[in-house]
């Protein structure tokens, strides 16, 4: 299967997507899965936005919405990004762009991976693994 990253709504383009792609595919397998199709959308704050209203009937922005479409041990699913929110984030937290963008798509994996963070104990959690995955991203 494959990982495919897709633009809409930016002109935002991403560099070192293979090194991306091979990295997320370390991850998935260190778990004891298999990567499917996988789909990492960068879009904007307006576009992510609607798909929030419409799917989560969330009136806010959010940098990430993750879509489960798993198989048993396959790993499949589509990674909405806003390319804004990243930019705004990275701004906000002192951090590289490159890094916070990582992060984000690092976190909707662990989501695919069935990690929650829909309580304070859990999004402690699921931030310290994202820690551990983005120092095991080659350099």
């Amino acid at each position: 299967m494959a990982i495919i990253f897709h633009t809409i709504e930016t002109s935002f383009s991403l560099k070192g997507k293979r090194q991306i792609s091979k990295w997320i595919k370390r991850e998935i397998e260190s778990n004891s899965r298999t990567v499917g199709a996988i789909n990492i959308i960068l879009c904007s704050d307006e576009y992510l936005l609607e798909i929030n209203k419409k799917h989560l009937t969330h009136d806010f922005y959010t940098d990430i919405i993750t879509f489960n479409y798993n198989s048993e041990s396959l790993i499949s699913g589509d990674l909405y990004i806003s390319v804004n929110r990243v930019f705004e984030n990275a701004s906000k937290f002192d951090d590289n762009f490159y890094t916070e963008l990582r992060r984000v798509i690092i976190h909707g994996i662990l989501h695919l991976l069935g990690n929650e963070d829909n309580s304070p104990e859990l999004k402690e959690r699921i931030h310290a693994m994202e820690d551990l995955a983005l120092k095991r991203f080659p350099v």
